[in-house]
């Protein structure tokens, strides 16, 4: 494993270890976008450099950032199914279930296996893999795409005059 390769893979496993902790305990349900567009950087500036070692044409790299995008998105989606919401004192309230963590986990492992099926043989300057240099961007995406579709529930719910007030008893995923 190279230094760049190591290094990817340490952020993104920090990174979800941040998600993780942020997703289990109760927080106020945000839409702001904020940590997802300075990841979104991040994630960009290292795909950059890893396609910097690269020639243009590499049909396995875009197969494997399209496919692992689309992993990223449909993991989220269904994640977003996971987490509670309720209000209280005014203020809507979230929180993931061990469920929304078991995802998490799945999640990144699946990023990374259709990273090996797919591309397993590109790799990049400093012998650092595809799937290691997209880590970040697939995090933004899940991330955000379980955010989007988590407002668009509350948004239904709160249309429907039912988000719960107080914390749900039982709730989908628990």
């Amino acid at each position: 494993m190279s230094g760049a390769n190591l290094v990817n893979l340490v952020i993104g496993i920090a990174i979800l270890a941040l998600f993780l902790s942020r997703q289990l305990v109760t927080r106020r349900l945000s839409e702001s976008y904020r940590l997802s567009v300075i990841l979104a950087i991040i994630g960009i500036y290292e795909f950059a450099d890893f396609l910097s070692g690269h020639p243009r044409g590499d049909g396995g790299i875009a197969a494997a950032l399209a496919g692992s995008l689309v992993l990223a998105a449909a993991f989220g989606a269904v994640r977003a199914l996971t987490v509670r919401v309720w209000r209280e004192n005014g203020q809507l309230l979230r929180r993931g279930t061990w469920l929304t963590a078991v995802l998490w986990v799945l999640s990144l492992a699946a990023h990374l296996a259709y990273d090996y099926l797919v591309a397993g043989h590109v790799t990049g300057k400093n012998g650092g893999n595809i799937g290691d240099a997209t880590i970040i961007l697939y995090l933004v995406v899940t991330l955000t795409v379980q955010r989007f579709m988590l407002l668009n529930r509350v948004a239904r719910q709160e249309a429907a005059g039912e988000i719960p007030l107080g914390e749900p008893q039982v709730p989908l995923g628990s």
